[in-house]
């Protein structure tokens, strides 16, 4: 019998409805058990769900965190998101644009990859 999974659309705005809802848990179950987060073009941020978490609990301590899909493109079984990210920086609060390029098979994220782009603070 062969396993249906979520399609990797599904999968990717489950990961970002978490993320706005800041529920770990429930992020956690997007990604597979091995699975890499880097910053664009190969920087390792994260490997596995142990670490994954780590960062997950980090960034959910902003109390005004938010990302706004922009735009979503979806090739076979990489998703990519373009958005716009609302966070509390040192300097102070602002947004920032990424874009981020999810792998999913059989329904996880397998890896997922961010491109940092311009930062603006608020006045």
């Amino acid at each position: 019998m062969t396993a249906i999974y979520p399609s990797p659309e599904v999968v990717v705005q489950r990961q970002l409805d978490a993320y706005n809802a800041r529920d770990v848990d429930a992020i956690m179950k997007t990604y597979a058990a091995h699975a890499l987060q880097f910053e664009f073009p190969g920087k390792l941020l994260a490997s596995g769900h142990v670490e994954i978490r780590a960062r997950m609990v980090l960034r959910f301590k902003e109390a005004n965190l938010h990302a706004k899909l922009v735009r979503r493109e979806v090739i076979g079984n990489i998703v990519i998101d373009y958005e716009d990210i609302t966070r509390t920086f040192p300097e102070g609060t602002g947004r920032l644009e990424m874009i981020a390029i999810y792998e999913v098979r059989e329904g996880l994220i397998q890896s997922a990859s961010v491109a940092i782009g311009a930062k603006t603070l608020d006045s």
